[in-house]
This record gives structure tokens, C-alpha cells and sequence, in this order.
């Protein structure tokens, strides 16, 4: 029994060294040689090696802690895994957990704390749940790898401000225009890759996605190109506009409700807005998940060939999903751009449709709530620990390999069965 426990620590030491080793020799050309300024306008090496030696001593202990402790774990854990045991309570009472959320952040704005910086980092992360959302759909409920999702993200942002340059029109017009050319370009997508899936799927869709970037950047006479398109108008408070001196004639936001002028109102009316344009993503994807469509949507990530035998037209439910995705990426496109007020396609890269996925993949296919969940970790918490942003994609890299080593199929607590049998709401999985 004692050489038995003595040649698990050995091996247990023995894998935290060869940890320690990796995590030294890739922490010294990743932390440990930074390129500074060093005057002149010339770039030299800083040497950090503390900073290599304490990203191999955590390794080191976290490998050495992790190997040694792994019969305990799985003793305690039982037939149950630990993570299962820890979720279950939030599953449970999902619904007034997610209530009280909606309250928190509808009160978020008139917080004590909360000052420009909070509301534009709350805002940000509102986009990503959206863009979380619209995704879902074509992930995680048709499972149709989509690595060019920003292209219908661009695609909103950049109808929404030819519109509201070239034509005066207003945002609640754009909006709509907006959402239903994404949906277009969602379905000029979908029929090329009807009978594609898999890595030749998600090859084509990122193949679409750096097309769309390279219109946008050589159609100069529309676009601007990489100048961009500025002085995008901004939304009004039913026709209130957020300025200090509004011209001749019209009264401004603070002048109609007798207020002190504050930069403040633009931005809480914006929170607000993507806040509400969330909801209505979040309400309209669990309806339909629950309508045919839906089902069918699931029915064909499930099993493609056995979604068909059962008499369900693959076509037409593969462009509804690409449909239905893209709508909600080109509506998040259209705030992005009423926000910004300058849009470039240097907005529109791969990196985020990575981003945008990776949330998806990190919450859990098809779980709304999985979604809230990675966006918090993939874009509010960098945003908090900004002293530490040279070190954002490596935290980001790492954390993917953690969630597919040890958690494959996401954060997610679970998903709602889009219907159960024999009436009983207690048991049944996801259909």
C-alpha cells in the first residue's frame, strides 16, 4: 500500500517537472522576450525571466496537485462528476436566477459605480451575448459550423450607415433594413453549402466571411475602404437628439425633460437599447426552438440523414437557420455602428467570428445561458483586468484547452427539452 502511494507521487512529481519544462520553454518567447521601445524608434528585448519562472511553478504546482489528487477526486465525485454536482442547485431555480440577472442589469446603469466606463463595458458585452445568440442558432441548434460569422455583422453595420448617410433614414427604419439584407447574405451563403458540412462547411463560411472583408475594403466608391465610413448618425429618444445645442427648431433629450446636460443620457439610452435588442434575440430563438422549425433545426444537427428519411426538407431548414442567425448578426451590426459612429473593416477581421464562436463553444452548443456565461469570461472580465491585456490570447488559448480537455461540451447547466413526453416535467432529456 505504501510503494503503491510512493509511485503515485513519483509519477505525480515526475509529470509536474515535465509540466514545469513545457510551460518554461513556451512562457520564455511568449512572456519572457517582449519587444519594448528601447528610444529612437527602435524595438529591443526585455528580459522577464521571473515571469517565466512563476508561470513554470504554477504549472508546476497545478500538474503536481491535479495528477495527485486525481483518486480522491473521482472517489468524492462518485458516479456524479463534480462539476454536475456543483451546477445542479443553478438548474434547478435557472429561471429566477435568469430574472434576477434582467433586474441587475436594467439597474446597472444607476448604480453608485456605475460611470462611463462600466456602462460602455456592460455594452460591449450585451453585443457579444447578442452575437452569442444569433450564432446559437446555426451552431448550436442546426450544428452548421459558421467561422464567418462576422461577415453578416459587417453586413448590418455597413447597411445601416449607407442608409442613414446616403438616405437621412432613421435608426428604428435601419434596424429592420439591416437585419433582412444579413438575412439575404444568409441565404446567398446557405446554398452553396447545402450539401457541405463538417471542416469543408466551416472552410467555405470562413472563405465568405474574408470575401465579404475584402469588398468592403476595395469597393472604395461606397465604402470608403479602409478611410471607413464616419459621421454615422446616432440614434434619438423618439426623435429627442443626445446634444448640448441641438439645431434651430428641435429640442434636445435633457431640454424636453428639464435635465442638467450629461454625455451620460447617449449612453445609458444605447445600454438600454442593445439591452432590449438582447431580450428580443433571447425570447425569439427560444420560440422557435420550440416551434417545427426549431426542432427540425435540432433534428438536423443530430442526424442529418435521418432528419431526411423522416421526411423533413434539410434545404429549406438549413437557409432558415442561416436565415434567422444572420438576422440577428446584422441587427447587432446596426447598433455597433450607431455607436461607434465610424465603421472600418478593420472591425470585421476573423478574430472576431474566432471570438464570437469560441463563446459559443465555451457556454455550450445551443444553451442561451452558456452564452452569458463565455461572453462574462471572454469579454467583460478582460475588460476589468486591463493591467493584465498583453497576456488577454494567451489566457483566451489557454482557457479553450482547459474547457475542451476537461469540459467538452461547455459551461452550459443544462438546456430546456424543446418537448417532453408522457407529461411529466421532471424527466426527459433535450429532444
Amino acid at each position: 500500500m505504501q510503494n503503491s502511494s510512493e509511485n503515485k507521487l513519483a509519477f505525480a512529481l515526475k509529470s509536474a517537472v515535465a509540466a514545469g519544462l513545457v510551460a518554461m520553454v513556451l512562457a520564455v518567447p511568449i512572456i519572457g522576450l517582449p519587444a519594448v521601445d528601447i528610444g529612437g524608434g527602435t524595438l529591443g528585448l526585455e528580459p522577464r525571466w521571473m515571469h517565466v519562472g512563476l508561470a513554470a511553478i504554477i504549472v508546476f504546482v497545478g500538474r503536481f496537485l491535479l495528477v495527485s489528487t486525481a483518486d480522491k477526486r473521482a472517489a468524492m465525485s462518485g458516479d456524479e462528476p463534480l462539476f454536475e454536482r456543483m451546477v445542479k442547485p443553478v438548474a434547478q431555480y435557472s429561471k429566477p436566477i435568469g430574472l434576477l440577472v434582467v433586474i441587475a442589469a436594467i439597474a446597472l446603469p444607476f448604480m453608485p459605480f456605475a460611470n462611463r466606463y462600466v456602462v460602455d463595458v456592460a455594452t460591449l458585452t450585451l453585443i457579444y451575448i447578442m452575437l452569442g445568440w444569433g450564432l446559437n442558432i446555426v451552431v448550436g441548434l442546426a450544428g452548421l459550423l459558421d467561422l464567418g460569422y462576422v461577415a453578416f455583422y459587417a453586413v448590418g453595420a455597413y447597411s445601416y450607415a449607407l442608409l442613414a448617410i446616403h438616405f437621412d433614414f432613421s435608426f428604428w427604419i435601419c434596424l429592420p433594413m439591416a437585419g433582412a439584407f444579413a438575412a439575404f447574405f444568409g441565404v446567398i451563403l446557405g446554398f452553396p453549402v447545402l450539401r457541405l458540412r463538417g471542416d469543408y462547411l466551416a472552410i467555405v463560411t470562413l472563405g465568405f466571411g474574408e470575401m465579404i472583408r475584402i469588398v468592403l475594403i476595395n469597393w472604395y466608391d461606397v465604402t470608403k475602404g479602409p478611410d471607413g465610413l464616419s459621421s454615422i448618425p446616432r440614434p434619438t429618444f423618439f426623435g429627442l437628439p443626445f446634444k448640448r445645442r441641438p439645431p434651430e427648431g428641435i429640442e434636445s433629450f435633457h431640454q424636453y425633460f428639464g435635465l442638467d446636460y450629461s454625455s451620460m443620457h447617449r449612453l445609458i439610452f444605447l445600454y438600454f437599447l442593445i439591452l432590449l435588442l438582447a431580450l428580443v434575440t433571447y425570447w425569439f430563438s427560444n420560440r422557435m426552438r420550440s416551434l417545427p422549425v426549431g426542432r427540425a433545426w435540432e433534428a438536423l444537427r443530430e442526424d442529418e440523414i435521418a432528419c431526411r428519411s423522416l421526411g423533413i426538407n434539410a434545404t429549406n431548414t438549413k437557409l432558415t437557420a442561416f436565415a434567422v442567425g444572420a438576422m440577428f448578426g446584422g441587427f447587432a451590426g446596426s447598433f455597433f455602428a450607431t455607436r461607434q459612429g465610424f465603421i472600418s473593416p478593420e472591425s470585421f477581421v476573423f478574430i472576431e467570428s474566432a471570438v464570437i464562436l469560441a463563446i459559443v463553444v465555451l457556454g455550450g452548443m445551443g444553451s442561451q445561458f452558456g452564452v452569458v456565461i463565455a461572453s462574462i469570461f471572454l469579454i467583460l472580465l478582460p475588460e476589468i483586468f486591463r493591467e493584465l491585456e498583453e497576456y488577454r490570447m494567451l489566457a483566451f488559448g489557454a482557457g479553450m484547452v482547459l474547457i475542451m480537455v476537461w469540459r467538452p461540451q461547455g459551461l452550459s447547466i443544462g438546456r430546456a427539452p424543446s418537448i417532453r413526453l408522457h407529461g411529466d416535467p421532471g424527466k426527459g432529456g433535450a429532444s
